[in-house]
């Protein structure tokens, strides 16, 4: 695949996280820094060595989600989930994973901060640090003038970037959930079969019609977070913004240049490892 040149290094990033899933590096690192991304419909754990270049990693569609619109649902669930995940890892290593950094969607650390601050923990991490989802995306693509939008399964999430510092967040529950739950409604089929349709970029040419309008929908919700603010450009992330196209229709509804990183799903993991140290700040 082609790597996109305004981020030729951010493509290279992930292309080396989706190797060392396959193929794990076991040179031994004297630290390790590990980001874990609960999310609502895929779980990723990315872990980076002390030059804080991808090392291992894992991803996990749960059958039974753990998280929904952003908030832990079944925390003995995503705990289990994360261990396992966990333990892959250090048993391809052959090391302990100590470190550990998370992320929640904007302006819901009130809410439930604490709870995936504590999956995190109960599954092994010393957590040392928690950003919202498209902050800590920021850490990988080091936006300095735009906004980035974390489009995941149950939210929209968003900040606004001035001089590389974050300006304003904000999160809305639409997301790729409600993509799958049209589609299950206009194909007939099971919300489950219409989550997997909607994975296949085969299929994507057929749905995105059917698609159009919950997209505008997001499309909006970002055209009213950012408005009042100087936005030049909007980057997206998250797994639902791996449907071919949504980009251009984001774009078309904005009036804001819109681009996307290869395989969007990485980017606030990644972003998340990139935020953990060694020292805790809790």
């Amino acid at each position: 695949m082609a790597l996109n040149a305004e981020f030729s290094e951010v493509d290279k990033f992930v292309a080396e996280f989706e190797n060392v899933v396959k193929n794990p590096i076991k040179e031994r690192s004297s630290v390790y820094y590990t980001g874990v991304d609960l999310g609502t419909a895929c779980t990723v754990v990315a872990t980076l060595d002390e030059n804080k270049r991808p090392v291992a990693g894992r991803y996990l569609y749960p059958e039974k989600p753990v998280v929904r619109d952003g908030m832990v649902v079944d925390y003995i669930g995503a705990v289990n989930i994360v261990r396992r995940m966990k333990e892959e890892i250090e048993e391809e290593l052959g090391t302990e994973l100590r470190w550990g950094a998370a992320a929640i969607p904007p302006g819901t650390d009130t809410l439930d901060g604490g709870a995936v601050r504590n999956v995190t923990e109960s599954a092994g991490f010393t957590v040392t640090n928690l950003q919202d989802e498209p902050t800590a995306a920021n850490n990988l693509l080091k936006i300095q003038n735009g906004a980035v939008v974390d489009i995941g399964g149950g939210t929209t999430g968003i900040s606004i970037i001035k001089d590389g510092e974050v300006v304003f967040t904000d999160d809305e529950p639409t997301g790729g959930t409600h993509f799958s739950l049209v589609l299950a409604g206009a194909f007939k089929e099971s919300f489950e079969e219409a989550e997997l349709y909607k994975r296949d970029p085969k299929n994507h040419a057929e749905i995105f019609p059917v698609l159009r309008p919950t997209v505008q929908k997001v499309a909006q919700i970002v055209k009213e977070m950012v408005e009042g603010y100087d936005v030049d450009e909007l980057v997206l992330v998250g797994g639902s913004c791996c449907l071919t196209g949504i980009e251009k229709e984001i774009e078309a509804w904005t009036g804001i240049p819109t681009h996307k990183p290869q395989n969007p799903l990485f980017i606030t993991p990644l972003g998340i490892a990139l935020s953990c140290t060694d020292e805790p700040k809790f």
